[in-house]
């Protein structure tokens, strides 16, 4: 089953993700996935006929309404009105490639035997994810507490026929796709409605997205630099590993490796300097990029903690014989590693600017706004105003929402994490530092064409040649607002080998 992904209980890593996304596997449970299914709702079947306590969101009402035992008679309907009630959502509609990780991680999660779901429940999910059937899901509405319960509501809503759905490029309801299917709704049982809407698969769908698409560009910040160094007729002996070997921080020490590589057999690097130090902008590439790339190692390993976990409530465990109302849906872990890595993605989008900054103001034989008549001609001047103003955006956003909190619920959900507004503002600061380094590639492309006849080295020349082919050199002005764009889809879609991003 080549093509398929098994879910089991095998740790999802970013590599493993990264493939069943661009390779576009499909999803199957594997023989162990499904008995643990079986026998977790087996149990919670059996518990629910002879135990007549209450039982947190089983048979009692949610949140601040957790004393309100409900008719055994009234469960089904329980499960389908939490669904319904708390599809709150707002504001612009999740991008598809997101809400397919959400159903990806979901289907994980609620696979372990720890949330009494049906089987055909997680198989109608996995219908969903196969056929790239998208359900509409709203960015707003989660506190990032008691799971990403509007967005996982709509998430849910097809399976009962309502909602809507993207299938095919059409959008259609709920109600429309069973039709379409011969499917019928999905019935839920006790405990269902809960463990579909408690959960992190929001802030973790976004983290994961936000995650993959930070570490491509923290490699093209080493490469986007290193253009921009030799364009600068930048200094190499700040990337000596004798420098970085006695202040062993794990990314300081890739960065410079990185560049010293990028820059192997360059004759601009290698010819004699008038000057004996680069700005920090150039020379401090090591140790700021570095520091990003610790960041998205502690970012990582929080979040395949995360997606490899069982974060609904409450939880069933067989073999204990033991239901337990806990906090596994609290968000807080992910709302700091959100908060940080985009501290970090805005760093790097900062000091970049200050290369374009450098690159544009006539040092070291460039020619003011690198382009020849300066003055008849602005050049290069406005798009390091755009690279200023994002950045500026950057710093506003890269406010983290973890420190902020709300009581909900009538008092019962009283500290929240805020993780979904960090995961939504996460994705803006990476879009955002995707065009902040098309403009330094832009501007470092450029000012490399005045470095001629001296050659970079075969690698970044090359890869200087595949950028020209969608952004050549600037002769006299022209609408920028169109070199900008191809650049920005030049980055979008350069395809890096994963081993090369992934550490």
């Amino acid at each position: 089953m080549e093509d398929f992904h098994l879910i089991s209980s095998n740790q999802l890593d970013l590599e493993t993700i990264y493939d069943i996304i661009y390779s576009d596997k499909k999803l199957a449970l594997s023989d162990d996935s499904k008995e643990r299914i079986l026998k977790c709702r087996a149990y919670l079947d059996q518990k629910m006929a002879t135990q007549k306590e209450p039982i947190y969101g089983i048979n009692t009402g949610f949140g601040s309404l957790c004393n309100v035992k409900i008719n055994d008679k009234e469960l089904n309907q329980l499960q389908e009105n939490i669904v319904m009630s708390h599809a709150c959502g707002t504001g612009e509609e999740v991008p598809t490639e997101i809400v397919k990780i959400m159903l990806l991680l979901k289907i994980q999660s609620i696979s372990y035997g720890h949330s009494g779901v049906q089987l055909e429940t997680v198989e109608r999910l996995i219908e969903f994810y196969n056929n790239n059937i998208i359900p509409v899901v709203y960015t707003q509405g989660s506190l990032g507490a008691s799971g990403d319960l509007a967005p996982l509501a709509h998430l849910s809503l097809p399976l009962i026929g309502k909602g809507e759905v993207i299938c095919g490029g059409n959008r259609m309801s709920g109600d429309a796709l069973l039709q379409t299917n011969n499917w019928k709704k999905i019935t839920l049982k006790s405990k269902e409605g809960l463990a579909l809407l408690n959960g992190t698969q929001f802030m973790s769908a976004y983290g994961i997205h936000s995650l993959i698409k930070s570490y491509k560009l923290s490699y093209l910040a080493d490469l986007v630099g290193a253009v921009s160094l030799e364009g600068f007729d930048g200094i190499s002996s700040p990337f000596e590993q004798v420098i970085h070997l006695i202040r062993p921080h794990k990314g300081q020490l890739k960065t410079a490796k990185r560049i010293r590589k990028f820059l192997k057999g360059s004759e601009l690097i290698q010819q004699p300097k008038d000057h004996v130090q680069d700005p920090y902008a150039f020379r401090c590439m090591p140790q700021v990029h570095g520091a990003s790339k610790d960041t998205l190692h502690y970012a990582s390993k929080t979040f395949i903690t995360e997606i490899n976990s069982v974060t609904d409530n409450p939880n069933i465990f067989v073999d204990e014989d033991r239901i337990l109302s806990g906090g596994n849906f609290h968000g807080q872990p992910l709302a700091y590693a959100l908060d940080f890595l985009g501290i970090a993605m805005a760093e790097l989008g900062n000091i970049s600017e200050r290369r374009t900054y450098q690159l544009v103001s006539g040092l070291r034989g460039l020619p003011a706004f690198l382009v020849s008549k300066p003055g008849l001609n602005s050049g290069f001047m406005i798009p390091q105003y755009t690279a200023a103003s994002i950045v500026s955006q950057n710093k506003q956003l890269a406010v983290p929402a973890s420190i902020d909190s709300i009581v909900s619920s009538n008092g019962q959900e009283d500290h929240v994490s805020m993780g979904a507004n960090a995961a939504t503002k996460l994705k803006r600061i990476v879009d955002n530092l995707e065009t902040i380094l098309a403009i330094e590639l832009f501007n470092a492309s450029q000012a490399l064409k005045f470095r001629e006849p001296l050659k970079s080295s075969d690698f970044l020349d090359s890869f200087i040649q595949m950028f020209r082919q969608e952004v050549p050199v600037v002769e006299n002005d022209r609408v920028m607002h169109k070199d900008i764009q191809n650049a920005v889809r030049f980055i979008e879609q350069l395809s890096i080998d994963p081993e090369q991003l992934f550490y």
